[in-house]
């Protein structure tokens, strides 16, 4: 019953980020999330390949709970500080979710300058207590 339940829960939670956590659960400590690439201050030509890097932790597919893992979020021009930690990520241009457990991706975007920071959340797009993210970093796609 478990895992047919789980993966229904996983899709009512990304399909509607009204939904609020009941508990955000605590990382391992030490975990950590970061930019592979690029790096903070960076000139680059578009597509920008953004590859994450993570440590104390594993990956694993949104609405699939395995102790100890998650999933990676990032987001474009918006900080943490501008998300809602207690409840689903919802997917925009600014907040990117790789809930397939993806740990590279490709993406589109326009010259200028753009910050970016990545969100590793658990298997429902809930942040982590504390939060698990990188540092801002800041890029310029020519």
């Amino acid at each position: 019953m478990k895992k047919l339940f789980l993966p229904l829960v996983a899709a009512l939670t990304f399909a509607s980020p009204l939904l609020v956590a009941a508990d955000r659960v605590a990382a391992p400590e030490g975990a950590k999330v970061y930019f592979i690439s690029p790096t903070d201050g960076e000139t680059i030509q578009g597509p920008v390949t953004v590859r994450m890097g993570l440590s104390g932790m594993g990956v694993a597919p949104a609405g699939v709970e395995v102790d100890k893992t998650g999933h990676h979020h990032l987001l474009v021009n918006k900080t943490i500080e501008e998300v809602d930690l207690d409840a689903s990520l919802p997917f925009s241009d600014s907040t990117r979710h790789f809930g397939g457990g993806q740990t590279q991706a490709s993406l589109d975007l326009p010259a200028g300058t753009h910050t970016l920071q990545l969100l590793f959340m658990d298997y429902r797009h809930i942040s982590f207590d504390p939060p698990v993210a990188s540092d801002v970093i800041t890029v310029t796609v020519e």
